[in-house]
């Protein structure tokens, strides 16, 4: 296997992560976001997107953290990263798109180069436009944690939903977010940290780390 991907992409990091659970092998590829090399024509060749993360596994080819990791678990299917149960494969998924659409969407790189690009913003106000998105957006994550607590954000075991936290967490770290207002959601960041899966697959531990 391949894993296309950019060390400080939250979405790459999620699938480092299922990858890591799971105990698989894969070549590293990297795509540096900052230095556009997903828009080159070596990666166009291979992701019609030119987005990160991707996987190449034989002749299939997955785009889609989310989708990659469903993928992993369905042909690797332990340890599981989707409850048996169908009510806990929905408050998993419901979890990670909580986090996949209504918070990362709004912050990624295109998006942040495009308020401080064309819409002309401000570095200040693009930061508060980060930091608002996120806070409130986590907000929504806490109330879920809090209203049935675990270990992980469901049950004793990580889930597609620690895969997609904790990358969040890395990311509002770096953007310098409130996080005491979600207490429930670091308890999982810092209880997922304390694997190795999470820990050494973290950005700073990538090889195209910089």
């Amino acid at each position: 296997m391949k894993l296309y991907n950019y060390f400080r992409s939250s979405a790459s990091y999620r699938v480092r992560i299922a990858l890591a659970l799971k105990g698989l092998a894969y070549d590293y590829m990297p795509v540096h976001l900052q230095k556009n090399e997903q828009l080159g024509e070596g990666y166009g060749a291979v992701s019609p997107s030119r987005l990160v993360p991707l996987l190449q596994d034989g002749d299939a080819v997955v785009t889609q953290s989310l989708a990659i990791i469903e993928y992993l678990d369905e042909t690797h299917p332990e340890p599981p990263l989707l409850p048996k149960d169908p009510l806990g494969r929905a408050r998993v998924r419901a979890l990670a798109l909580d986090i996949a659409c209504e918070i990362h969407p709004l912050n990624n790189l295109r998006v942040l180069r495009y308020l401080v690009g064309p819409l002309e913003v401000a570095d200040a106000d693009k930061d508060r436009w980060y930091r608002h998105w996120v806070e409130t957006g986590l907000e929504v994550v806490e109330r879920q944690l809090a209203a049935s607590p675990a270990r992980y954000c469901h049950g004793d075991t990580p889930t597609l939903a620690d895969c997609t936290l904790v990358p969040q967490i890395f990311n509002a770290k770096r953007f310098d977010c409130r996080l005491d207002h979600v207490p429930q959601v670091m308890r999982v960041f810092d209880a997922c940290m304390a694997l190795e899966a999470f820990d050494k697959t973290q950005p700073s531990a990538c090889p195209d780390a910089a």
